[in-house]
């Protein structure tokens, strides 16, 4: 794929395959991620944290088939900014970014507090904001050193993380069968007629959802990608959306039929006491820094990549300062961009240290935001501006996928709807001034692509 066509002149290294996409949509992603938001999700649909997790990767599943379709059509960096911005509207694109920003920009921070938070209840001598350094200065080394060394890295948290989790399924599977709980695996916790409601299960969905976000952020990595990245980006994105979702509903299923009648302590270690039902307080401990690790290393490496390409791509058009996109001349990667990512991830986590719950929601937001757009971009693409004829592709599934994303956030706590909006308020200003500036996108004619 040739960038000139674009625009753009081939700056990143291309040395991704399908695998390493697939490896980093799933290490964004977590697969132990229920581990920490277990009990926020069970919190709002008790015993019925499966039926969430099915219910918000058949949402994703119609987001990743758009991702897919609008790959093809524009396999550069920048993701659902790139995309909203030549298959719908600059200025619509610019806002799509805006909205992705604030998705990529917190989902580091809340990482790590998240981890620091598990970590200082293990080791409460060592102050949070010690595990947040920590966790900031080696994801940063990473990335600095290129996209190719963050790929073999991947593999290594990836096979750690399903080994933990392969621990915790034997040793829970067991403890069912042994007359814990429900004492064998039942339907109850994908549908209870008894507890069933829907109102509060889709508050569970707007909860659930964040641990599929990371299988859109494959789409920042086109430029990286060899062969056909269009293509690959696409399968990627569904591969890794289909085989997370399997793996969640899989550990949720036996912990909720393990958990069946068991009262938490607390939702942040609600997982953690389900593990020790099953085998004591080493696996409890376990699973508690196999969490810790995942979510402030493992994931904190690729969140940290994500962002640093979106605002390479947005500086790259002029929408942001022209300095973050300078890529270094022995690495290839957006250096300056994983600079800021950095400072900000410092700033936020300091002013949401102790909040990690108003974090988790405005990530939320800015993530789904970003995907109802999305989905308008390939309707507007495809089926109006090239007159494809693929009435499920390009038309039903999308606005399914629309209808879907909106119904969560319609269901999302109201004061990360508010903060949402006025971040999206913000965006606007910024895009007035920069066109009164005359800092307009390179695309100003979206008709030319």
């Amino acid at each position: 794929m040739d960038l000139n066509e674009f625009g753009y002149k081939q700056e990143l290294k291309r040395s991704l395959t399908l695998t390493d996409l697939v490896v980093y949509g799933m290490i964004f992603m977590i697969p132990i991620a229920p581990f920490g938001v277990y009990g926020y999700v069970n919190a709002q649909a008790p015993g019925s944290v499966p039926l969430a997790y099915l219910i918000a990767m058949a949402a994703m599943l119609f987001t990743a088939l758009s991702y897919g379709s609008m790959a093809r059509a524009f396999p550069i960096a920048g993701s659902v900014y790139s995309y909203a911005q030549r298959g719908l509207h600059p200025q619509i694109g610019f806002i799509a970014g805006w909205v992705m920003l604030l998705d990529y920009l917190l989902i580091p921070p809340l990482l790590y507090v998240f981890s620091a938070m598990a970590l200082n209840h293990l080791y409460p001598d060592i102050p949070k904001v010690g595990f947040i350094l920590a966790f900031l200065v080696s994801a940063t080394l990473v990335n600095l050193r290129g996209i190719t060394f963050t790929a073999r890295i991947n593999i290594v948290f990836l096979l750690a993380q399903l080994l933990v989790l392969g621990i915790f399924l034997v040793y829970a599977w067991n403890a069912l069968h042994d007359g814990g709980g429900n004492g064998e695996l039942t339907l109850a916790p994908l549908y209870n007629p008894e507890t069933f409601d829907l109102t509060l299960l889709m508050q569970a969905v707007s909860i659930a959802v964040l641990s599929f976000l990371g299988f859109d952020a494959i789409s920042t990595l086109a430029e990286e990608t060899k062969g056909d990245p269009g293509r690959s980006v696409g399968k990627a994105s569904l591969l890794t959306l289909l085989v997370m979702g399997a793996i969640f509903m899989v550990q949720t299923w036996i912990a909720s039929d393990l958990a069946a009648g068991m009262g938490f302590k607390s939702a942040d270690t609600a997982f953690y006491e389900i593990a020790e039902l099953a085998a004591g307080s080493w696996l409890a401990t376990l699973t508690a820094i196999a969490t810790a690790l995942a979510w402030g290393v493992a994931v904190a490496v690729v969140s940290q990549a994500t962002v640093s390409r979106l605002l390479f791509g947005m500086a790259r058009d002029g929408q942001l300062p022209k300095v973050l996109a300078k890529v270094h001349p022995t690495h290839n990667t957006p250096y300056l961009s994983i600079y800021l990512v950095t400072l900000l991830s410092l700033v936020i986590c300091y002013l949401f240290i102790d909040a990690a719950d108003t974090l988790t929601s405005l990530v939320n937001f800015g993530a789904l935001s970003g995907f109802m757009l999305l989905h308008l971009t390939v309707i507007n693409h495809y089926w109006r501006r090239k007159r494809s004829g693929q009435v499920i592709r390009h038309v039903l599934c999308p606005v399914i996928g629309f209808l879907i994303v909106a119904a969560i956030m319609y269901n999302m706590g109201v004061e990360a709807q508010k903060l949402g909006l006025i971040w999206i308020a913000l965006g606007v200003a910024y895009l007035c001034l920069l066109n009164k500036l005359g800092a307009r996108t390179a695309l100003s004619d979206p008709s030319n692509v």
